[in-house]
């Protein structure tokens, strides 16, 4: 197994992040205002300089309005490294 950090998966999270929180209409920071976080946190996540877990995913699902199941099916589509 390679490292996850710069694995595909994770860039196809990171992205998929990003792309839930611009059509949610939110910036970093009222997203980590949700987490009750920081906005460099959301930043490094969203850069790709940090790994969630499942309770981190979870997390971000509901400060934003997404179903954390369509990250795990669309994470699941992209070819693993």
């Amino acid at each position: 197994m390679s490292r996850t950090l710069q694995s595909s998966r994770h860039q196809a999270l990171k992205t998929f992040l990003i792309m839930k929180r611009k059509k949610a209409g939110m910036t970093q920071a009222e997203v980590a205002k949700k987490l009750r976080r920081y906005q460099s946190f959301v930043a490094t996540v969203e850069g790709g300089q940090r790994k969630i877990d499942v309770v981190e995913l979870l997390a971000f699902a509901e400060a934003i309005g997404f179903d954390a199941r369509e990250a795990i099916k669309h994470l699941s589509s992209v070819k693993p490294d």
